[in-house]
């Protein structure tokens, strides 16, 4: 059985074939009919169907009374109930503004629409904020700003028609793969097609760049603003278009004459050279596109960098045409529907604003209410200061783990503590926020719901339920329905049954598409009909249209009052927070290749651990050196907010005082709270986006000599996942433990712990009870005076566990041997020697490139280094045939070997 629908990770919006035996999803496939992807998935979107299982899922209500009191399960009529009167009693007691709602860019478009409209018509508040706040606020504002409406006005097909592309503060080689494959399309198609990147670190997308800009963390306005100077300086302004159909040139103008690439090369640190080489490429080129991401936005100037990215566009005429254009990724699935349906903090449906009383007014009618709150709402870091301080009391949470993704997680903790009603509605029960919900809702998830997403390029699609969702899930729409209801009659709000009649998510969208008739998104001519019958459509796409909109303001004409765009005053500024004597090093985050935001599906497919199988931090070795620290040793992390243990790295990618820890981590696979432990609520003044890429830190090595390494391989991935989250509640007893899992076919746990002193014997039993390491063919070592104690498990002839606790020399090449479950009679002697090589004969993978087909570096560095290059290692070793997502390492490879 097949069914249609959508990749439920980032925004590229990649359409996929799910198939399934009508009880479960058994597989997935690329849908080559999608035209976001065509059928190619990246590593991520081709493992979807290995996360769809019932271990770790939330599969009833869960209510508890009392904090201290654990949660119980409860029924749907209970707990739905309860939690209206507690939120009616905030409400009467308190006012409308001490309750709060914090959803997700994981929620269908209905999803976001309902609860938007429960907490704007119903209760009466602007508390509603989206993690997408933590995303793409910032690319909003920049938008608006100078476009006057938030769009992106390019298509992927814009790819393949620029003759350079500009990516800053992005990584899509490792983010938005598909959108990278893309690119490298269009370089083979075009070998005149310029691609410059700028990012601190020489990423896999920054590598294979024809000019690398390495600017300095926080800096990207200084580069873009020279960029300017340089433009103007060489006459490359397109000044007929900047007459007819822009305002405010002149005061940005005045703005950069001092900016020269000389000046701005002191600040931002990239040779002013390069600086001017990128200008002339971009206001050369016939089509000149840029993409950006995170690394723009998630900065206290991060609308301001968008704006300046969006200035060189309009100076040069970049825009509204094939190839050309600002194009902001998007972060997750469906960042873009959380903005058409208002559901944030500081919009309104139809891309309208709280603040604008006619727009208000508007939304009030099309609802049918009185009005609409006037007082600006909560923004996420702000929501979530005023939970801690007591002003909101209570909050629902949906589908979104803000005790992983906010930053300065200690806060956050804190005011999850302290609330005094915490809802969680979400697909899995063991999500870092989960300890801290009173009453917890399973949500169905990917592949169990009904509705619409938009990808990055204002795409919709309808996606498609393929099995019911497991034990009493239901969908995010449904859920919030229920509850309105429910605080409706608590609120003695008859209109509640007419405010929310859905039955059907269709219901939903029909009345959704009603909200944007007349706007700049409008999309009253789509249904699910003519989505089923005629594919994905781009808005616009108003009643009576035939096909959406590829790309915007290709007639000079913008969203706003007068047409013109806008170019507006910016103010170059710094970080948050600058390094100092005692904090030194500027510790930016970013993204695996295969794992995605925090991990609560991702981490469930223990072929996504392949590439990268325990967090570490990354440093440039100069900086190791003077800290006396080698590659794998325990630094310690730290700062004014908190601190983070984790395994040591050289990285040539960072240039010296840099240091680099990806986003993932939380403590689901750490002690710790990662990479937002460390980071600094401070944010955008316009967007309100935090800056989650920069914060200043120390390192310092770390003496935890006591280590121990468990492996635990199974046949069964349900069965990893249960022991997985048996040993989750001990991480904390750990100075350092990294939990994670590993191989493909048969899925094994791996855990890595290190303390000051060797761990207690009964604690030791408890970790091998959780994953079953006992019986007769356990084979157990003992030696008291060093602390040392070993147990290797071997079933049916193979290699099934080891624990080695005091001596871990042995463990990297016994941990492939448990993870392929190989035979363990030619090397039942050496189970218990401390050999840090494998005796002779006996071969180990190393660490693995291609996750599809399991191809190792070692492998690919021999084939290398007998004359292969990338149409030989695909055809022999078949690495980067699968998604593709390897293919940018496995080229670096090939040019550090044949430059050795």
């Amino acid at each position: 059985m097949e069914t249609r629908s959508t990749c439920c990770y980032c925004g590229t919006g990649c359409g996929v074939i799910i198939e399934s035996d009508g009880a479960r999803i058994t597989g997935v496939r690329g849908d080559p009919d999608h035209p976001a992807n065509f059928g190619r998935l990246c590593s991520k979107g081709a493992t979807l169907h290995l996360t769809a299982r019932p271990e770790g899922r939330a599969l009833y209500p869960e209510l508890r009374m009392g904090r201290t009191e654990a949660r119980s399960r409860t029924t749907w009529d209970l707990a739905l109930e309860y939690a209206a009167r507690r939120f009616a009693g905030v409400i009467r007691s308190h006012g409308p503004d001490a309750v709060a709602f914090y959803v997700s860019g994981q929620l269908l478009t209905e999803d976001y629409y309902v609860f938007n409209k429960l907490a704007r018509a119903l209760v009466g508040t602007n508390n509603i904020d989206s993690n997408s706040r933590l995303c793409m606020s910032s690319a909003v504002v920049g938008y608006s700003q100078t476009l006057g409406a938030d769009a992106p006005p390019c298509s992927y097909e814009d790819l393949g028609l620029a003759d350079c592309i500009f990516i800053a503060g992005a990584n899509p080689a490792y983010a938005h793969p598909i959108v990278f494959r893309r690119i490298e399309d269009a370089r083979r198609a075009n070998p005149g097609l310029k691609l410059i990147v700028a990012d601190p670190r020489r990423t896999d997308t920054a590598a294979g760049a024809d000019l690398h800009l390495p600017v300095a963390p926080g800096t990207d306005l200084v580069l873009l603003q020279a960029m300017l100077h340089v433009l103007l300086g060489d006459g490359l302004v397109n000044w007929e278009f900047v007459h007819a159909h822009t305002t405010g040139f002149d005061a940005v103008r005045e703005a950069v004459r001092d900016m020269t690439p000389a000046a701005a090369e002191k600040i931002c640190g990239v040779p002013s050279q390069d600086i001017v080489t990128a200008a002339r490429w971009f206001g050369q080129a016939k089509a000149a596109l840029s993409l950006w991401c995170q690394g723009l936005n998630q900065s206290t100037h991060g609308s301001h960098n968008s704006a300046a990215l969006i200035h060189l566009h309009l100076a040069t005429g970049h825009i509204g045409r094939p190839g050309a254009g600002p194009f902001s990724l998007t972060g997750q699935p469906n960042a873009m529907g959380g903005r058409e349906t208002g559901a944030m903090a500081t919009l309104l449906p139809g891309h309208r604003q709280p603040a604008n009383a006619e727009h208000r007014a508007e939304v009030a009618r099309l609802w049918g209410v009185p009005d609409l709150p006037e007082r600006p709402g909560k923004t996420a870091v702000d929501m979530f200061e005023a939970l801690g301080s007591g002003a909101i009391k209570a909050i629902w949470i949906a589908c979104t783990n803000p005790a992983q993704s906010l930053p300065e997680q200690a806060r956050v903790r804190q005011a999850l503590e302290r609330a005094e009603f915490v809802v969680l509605q979400e697909a899995f029960r063991d999500t870092e926020t989960a300890p801290y919900a009173d009453l917890l809702l399973p949500a169905a998830t990917w592949g169990e719901k009904e509705g619409t997403v938009t990808n990055s390029e204002r795409r919709i699609s309808h996606v498609r339920r393929a099995v019911a969702a497991p034990g009493e899930a239901l969908p995010d729409w449904k859920i919030a329905r229920d509850f309105a209801l429910r605080l409706g009659r608590h609120l003695e709000r008859p209109d509640a049954p007419s405010l929310f009649p859905y039955f059907h998510p269709e219901q939903i969208f029909r009345e959704h598409a009603q909200t944007t008739r007349g706007r700049d998104l409008d999309i009253t001519g789509l249904s699910y009909a003519l989505l089923d019958a005629q594919g994905p459509q781009q808005w616009p796409f108003p009643e009576g249209a035939s096909a959406g909109t590829a790309r915007l303001y290709g007639d000079g004409r913008f969203a706003t009052a007068d047409g013109c765009a806008r170019f507006i005053p910016l103010t170059p500024s710094l970080t948050a927070e600058d390094t100092d004597a005692r904090f030194p090093l500027h510790l930016t985050t970013g993204r695996l290749r295969d794992q995605w935001h925090g991990m609560s599906r991702s981490g469930r497919a223990a072929l996504l651990f392949s590439h990268d199988d325990e967090p570490r931090l990354y440093l440039n070795l100069s900086d190791m050196l003077r800290r006396n620290i080698a590659a794998g040793d325990l630094v310690r992390v730290f700062n004014r907010r908190g601190e983070t243990v984790l395994r040591a790295a050289a990285s040539d990618e960072l240039r010296p005082g840099q240091a680099y820890v990806p986003m993932h981590w939380g403590r689901r696979h750490l002690n710790s709270g990662g990479a937002n432990e460390l980071m600094p609520s401070a944010y955008d003044p316009h967007s309100k986006q935090p800056e989650l890429k920069h914060a200043a830190v120390q390192v310092e090595r770390l003496a935890l000599p006591w280590q121990a390494l468990l492996v635990r391989s199974t046949a069964h991935a349900g069965q990893a996942l249960e022991w997985k989250a048996r040993l989750q509640p001990l991480l904390s007893c750990f100075r350092y433990a990294s939990l994670g899992l590993a191989g493909a076919e048969c899925p094994a746990l791996v855990l890595r712990i290190a303390h000051h002193e060797p761990l207690p014997e009964a604690l030791l039993d408890r970790i091998d009870d959780c994953v079953d390491l006992d019986g007769v063919q356990c084979l157990s070592y003992l030696d008291p005076r060093r602390a040392v104690r070993k147990k290797a498990l071997i079933e049916d002839g193979l290699l099934a566990g080891i624990h080695l606790a005091g001596e871990t020399a042995a463990g990297p090449w016994l941990k492939d041997f448990v993870i392929e479950r190989r035979a363990a009679d030619h090397i039942r002697r050496w189970l218990f020697a401390p050999l840090a090589t494998p005796p002779e004969g006996v071969k180990t993978r190393g660490r693995i490139v291609c996750a599809c087909h399991g191809v190792a570096e070692p492998d690919i560095r021999r084939a290398i280094a007998a004359g292969a290059g990338l149409e030989t290692l695909q055809q022999d070793l078949r690495c980067g045939t699968g998604c593709g997502s390897c293919v940018p390492e496995i080229r670096r490879l090939l040019r550090v070997e044949q430059a050795a």
